[in-house]
């Protein structure tokens, strides 16, 4: 029997990805997609929209923008500036952990999945399923399989159905990411992994870096998919 589940879209590599493998395994009964104040909300929007009528799947964007006055994070504040190019070093744990402090948003997944577990206890579903990695887990703690095991016992008590949660990339680093999204067909044109709101990805941000260098080991030509420096 396939388990009900609530998904998180934002259109990045891992969340495609889980809404690919939960579309294939599991019974989805809503995807959603938060607008919190971030940069890039209108790409990932509207790349969330597409990839969900592809799927013939109900999509929900909920605007939670008040999370724009927790702090500092250059995802939020365009004061702030966002880290690129050589100012990002992916195999480097400190700069990466350096990096990770400027882009992150306080507890932004622990609002994300508390929220989804409300629709998935209306819903009488079973799981809420986001989109972590081992890759980024470890410098953001809120992608980890720990984390995960902290809010299960958390919906214990929260939700009369005891949602729990599952993600089927927490043990994957990118490039595996990308070898199970070419199994499952995956649109590569449609995720929009970039921090920016721009008509391609930067190619510059974190995330771009992290996520072209995963593309790329796995023989897909992206070079289309970013804003070209020549």
């Amino acid at each position: 029997m396939k388990s009900r589940v609530v998904v998180l879209l934002s259109a990045g590599l891992d969340s495609t990805v889980n809404l690919f493998e939960s579309y294939a395994q599991d019974d989805i009964q809503l995807v959603l997609t938060f607008d919190y104040g971030q940069r890039a909300a209108g790409q990932e929007i509207q790349k969330s929209q597409q990839i969900c009528k592809s799927l013939n799947l109900k999509h929900k964007t909920l605007n939670i923008s008040f999370t724009k006055e927790f702090g500092k994070s250059s995802l939020i504040d365009s004061k702030h500036k966002v880290p690129t190019g050589s100012e990002v070093q992916i195999d480097h744990i400190q700069t990466s952990t350096d990096t990770a402090k400027s882009v992150w948003v306080p507890n932004r997944n622990g609002i994300f999945l508390n929220i989804a577990a409300g629709f998935a206890e209306s819903l009488n579903a079973d799981f809420v399923v986001p989109g972590f990695n081992k890759e980024e887990a470890v410098t953001f703690p809120d992608n980890s399989e720990e984390f995960m095991q902290k809010l299960d016992s958390s919906f214990f008590f929260s939700t009369s159905n005891h949602v729990k949660v599952k993600c089927h990339t927490v043990r994957l680093d990118k490039t595996q990411i990308v070898k199970r999204a070419k199994e499952l067909k995956v649109p590569f044109d449609l995720i929009w992994p970039c921090y920016f709101d721009g008509d391609k990805w930067c190619g510059q941000c974190e995330s771009c870096q992290r996520s072209l260098r995963a593309l790329r080991a796995n023989g897909v030509d992206a070079d289309g998919f970013v804003i070209s420096k020549k």
